[in-house]
C-alpha cells in the first residue's frame, strides 16, 4: 500500500529494515535528508497513515527514534517505555501498529547506557528501590529478569542486560496471538538492535 505524499514504498519487512538502516547511516554521517514536514505533507498524512515499521524503544531523551533513523511524518509507529518494558498497553500499541496499520517490520531497540536498566541493577544489588510507587515497582519487576540472566557473564554488565532485555522482549512479543502468526507466515519481519549513544549508530543484534 503506498504511503502518503512521496514516502518510498516498501514491499516487505526486509526492505523496511534496509530503509531504517540507510536512514541511520545518514544520521551517523550527519547527512540527513531534507524531510518534507511542511503544510502539504501534514495535509497528506492527515488523510491516512501508512507507516512502514513499528519500533519499540526506551523513553531516553537521547534516543529520539524518528531522528535516529532519519524518518519523517507518517513513516513510523513508535512505542516507548522505560527500558522498553512491556505491559498490556505497550504490547497492545505494538499489536495495533502491526495488525491495524500493517507495518511489515517490528524492531525492538535497546541502547547504550540505559538509565532504566542501570537503576534496576543498582536496586537489585542494594535491595533498595528508589521509589515505592506501583509504576516504578512494575518497571523493576519487568526488567529484573534480564539483569538476573546476565549475572556473572563476562563483559559490561549493563550492556549485557540491555541486549538480554531486547531478546527477552522479542520472545514475549512472539507469543502474542497477533504477532506470532504473522511472523511465522513471513508477513512480519522481527528484528533486534542496539543504539550506540557515542556514535549514533544502530547495530543489529
Amino acid at each position: 500500500m503506498p504511503g502518503p505524499a512521496d514516502s518510498p514504498v516498501v514491499a516487505d519487512g526486509n526492505q523496511a529494515l534496509e530503509r531504517l538502516m540507510a536512514g541511520n547511516a545518514r544520521f551517523v554521517a550527519a547527512q540527513e535528508e531534507d524531510l518534507d514536514e511542511g503544510i502539504a505533507r501534514r495535509v497528506a498524512v492527515s488523510k491516512g497513515q501508512h507507516p512502514f515499521a513499528t519500533i519499540l524503544g526506551c523513553v531516553d531523551s537521547r534516543v529520539p527514534i524518528e531522528l535516529v533513523f532519519d524518518q519523517g511524518l507518517g513513516d513510523l509507529v513508535v512505542v516507548r517505555s522505560a527500558g522498553g518494558a512491556l505491559d498490556q498497553s505497550v504490547t497492545g500499541s505494538i499489536e495495533f501498529g502491526i495488525a491495524e496499520l500493517h507495518t511489515p517490520l517490528l524492531l525492538v531497540l535497546g541502547h547504550q547506557r540505559c538509565g532504566a536498566l542501570d537503576a534496576i541493577i543498582k536496586a537489585l544489588d542494594t535491595g533498595q528501590r528508589t521509589s515505592h510507587t506501583d509504576g516504578l515497582t512494575y518497571l523493576v519487576d519487568a526488567l529484573a529478569p534480564a539483569v538476573r540472566q546476565v549475572a556473572g557473564k563476562p563483559g559490561d554488565r549493563l550492556t549485557n542486560a540491555v541486549q538480554a532485555n531486547v531478546t527477552l522482549t522479542l520472545t514475549r512479543l512472539r507469543q502474542s496471538p497477533v504477532i506470532g502468526p504473522l511472523a511465522k507466515s513471513g508477513k512480519l519481519t522481527i528484528a533486534a538492535a542496539y543504539y550506540q549513544l557515542d556514535t549514533g549508530k544502530v547495530v543489529l543484534q
